[in-house]
């Protein structure tokens, strides 16, 4: 009987599922992120969330267990080192997987499966969100309108100095020097 086996083989043997997961956690440690199936996604969640999670303890007992599921020296020495900088404070869910739109060869569903430490995406819009509630609750429009006119006049000021020098640098090249033998032998004459 197979109580309690319930995984998703993905169709394939053994050793085959666990050289293409190994194969696809070492892409997404080099490469922060990873387009796959929807499925194969799901199922790299469960095998790379406790490589990451045993990163945080830098010991050779745990760089040797994290290799034996990666292969892959180049990518064990950035998940000791820079990864799991970043994920030290987090208690878990070090991925984040977004559902994309169906493959057009065989309609699959399609997913990006990323380490949420690396969106520089996500980490802007809430930190623009925060910076807007904030502006929301202290005053309404009347404190913009104060802040506002200040700023408005020194960029005035501030044009005006721009355009004073640009208008006598064209006028000067023009009364220095004529074009023409004609508009010079005026010149000479005083006309």
């Amino acid at each position: 009987m197979r109580h309690g086996k319930k995984n998703n083989h993905l169709g394939r043997t053994t050793s085959h599922r666990k050289a293409m997961l190994s194969n696809m956690a070492t892409s997404l440690i080099l490469h922060k992120r990873i387009t796959t199936t929807l499925a194969k996604a799901k199922v790299l969640r469960g095998y790379v969330e406790p490589l990451l999670t045993k990163s945080k303890s830098d010991t050779t007992h745990s760089r040797r267990t994290v290799f034996s599921y990666l292969q892959d020296k180049d990518a064990t020495t950035i998940l000791f080192r820079e990864i799991a900088e970043k994920i030290a404070n987090r208690p878990g869910g070090y991925t984040r997987i977004i559902k994309l739109e169906n493959r057009l060869g065989d309609n699959a569903e399609m997913a990006i499966i990323e380490l949420v430490d690396y969106n520089t995406v996500y980490g802007a819009d809430t930190a623009a969100a925060t910076a807007k509630k904030s502006t929301r609750r202290r005053g309404g429009s009347t404190a913009k309108a104060k802040t506002a006119a200040p700023v408005a006049a020194e960029e005035v000021a501030v044009a005006e100095e721009v355009k004073a020098p640009v208008a006598e640098t064209a006028e000067a090249p023009a009364a220095e020097a004529p074009a023409t033998p004609e508009a010079e032998e005026n010149a000479e004459k005083g006309e």
